[in-house]
């Protein structure tokens, strides 16, 4: 009778998940834009007030700000007591509400999150470079469920404090420093844009040694030219652009490329079917575009963040055809923010902590040698 009921049991759980997996398959993009997306209005939205970016409360991390989390390292590290380059950081959604469309700045759930994220982050470039994190009035995570006027202005309001926050990064550099520009996700976004409104064509472009915009997909041919950018061929090379969307080989590739279809390149235009650009970070090379590039071992991964932990050679990968960057083999139990399908967005820097950190220094040197040659030419 026991045995009976517990395969009873059993068979109603089973066709519960796999109800529960129909549904998702059929309408989960609804149902979480449902839960997630902000009902109200953007014009009824309450807005905190702009960041003062002469204040250091306005940053997560600043050189002036001890002990900030961007200051972190795993065991056998440590941050550059002098760094040579200075480095600006966008950091990615952290505001999950549905009741405004931008994060206040004062919220402790969505400050103890950017901490999170900014440590396992940011914090790859610390280095070689001093680490300057504003925070921002981001877009709530809703906003990216459904395109409309509302989500525009609220990504719009973000962009102009990270527009602020970059200006005041700017200012307080001496003239000849050499720049690190990066952002993850929602950060990535704003960079891009950044660099496309601030940079191309000024003396500031002369002057980046890399722009990390990771996890937000880069087109080949919509995206680089307004950028002033090209896709970075090797570590060798400075004054280029990384790029990477971090994906379980056998994970839900087509799912996810439906929504890159979605996404607006710079010139507003939707993404379609546009190659994106992949730059390995094991490897520092961007695969050709609509072509896939060379499988990279894991042997070859110096270190995997995972908590606080560095685990070397835990994972490799390879750029496809689409430009995803496919993971060989995928970690499990990486962590508990490895979404549906086999996207590991959230761990996008973290996978390959260890190799980013080379990656940087290695621009860097090839920053210098290149300025060093244009003085003496």
């Amino acid at each position: 009778m026991m045995a009976r009921r517990f395969l009873v049991v059993v068979a109603v759980v089973a066709t519960l998940v796999l109800a529960l997996a129909i549904v998702w398959r059929l309408a989960g993009q609804r149902l979480v834009t449902f839960a997630l997306a902000p009902t109200l209005p953007f014009a009824e939205s309450p807005q905190a007030p702009a960041p003062r970016y002469a204040e250091a409360s306005a940053w997560i991390a600043r050189p002036d700000i001890p002990g900030n989390p961007a200051l972190f390292v795993p065991e056998g590290y440590r941050p550059a007591p002098a760094p040579a380059a200075a480095a600006f950081f966008v950091p990615p959604t952290a505001f999950f509400a549905r009741s405004r469309w931008n994060a206040p700045l004062d919220d402790a759930e969505t400050n103890a999150l950017l901490d999170r994220y900014v440590a396992a982050q940011a914090s790859v470039f610390n280095g070689i470079a001093s680490l300057w994190v504003p925070r921002y009035r981001q877009a709530t995570f809703g906003t990216f469920l459904k395109a409309s006027p509302d989500a525009e202005k609220a990504l719009d309001l973000a962009y102009a404090d990270v527009a602020a926050a970059f200006d005041a990064f700017v200012a307080a550099q001496p003239a000849d420093r050499p720049l690190i520009l990066a952002g993850h996700s929602q950060g990535a976004r704003h960079l891009l844009r950044l660099v496309a409104d601030r940079v191309r064509g000024t003396p500031l472009a002369d002057r980046v040694v890399a722009v990390y915009a990771v996890g937000w997909p880069v087109a080949w041919e919509a995206d680089l030219p307004r950028l002033g950018v090209p896709a970075c061929a090797g570590r060798e090379q400075a004054g280029c652009l990384l790029s990477w969307q971090s994906f379980a080989a056998d994970g839900d590739l087509e799912g996810f490329l439906e929504g890159v279809a979605r996404v607006q390149r710079l010139d507003g235009a939707p993404f379609g079917t546009e190659p994106m650009v992949c730059v390995n970070p094991l490897d520092g090379a961007a695969a050709p575009p609509g072509r896939a590039g060379p499988a990279v071992a894991a042997e070859a991964n110096p270190g995997a963040l995972k908590e606080r932990e560095l685990l070397p050679r835990l994972v490799g990968a390879r750029c496809d055809a689409t430009g995803l960057l496919l993971l060989e083999p995928a970690p499990r139990d990486f962590g508990r923010f490895v979404l549906p399908g086999g996207n590991f967005h959230v761990y996008d820097i973290n996978l390959f902590w260890a190799a980013v950190r080379a990656d940087a220094e290695a621009r860097l040197m090839a920053h210098a040698a290149r300025t060093l040659k244009d003085l003496e030419g």
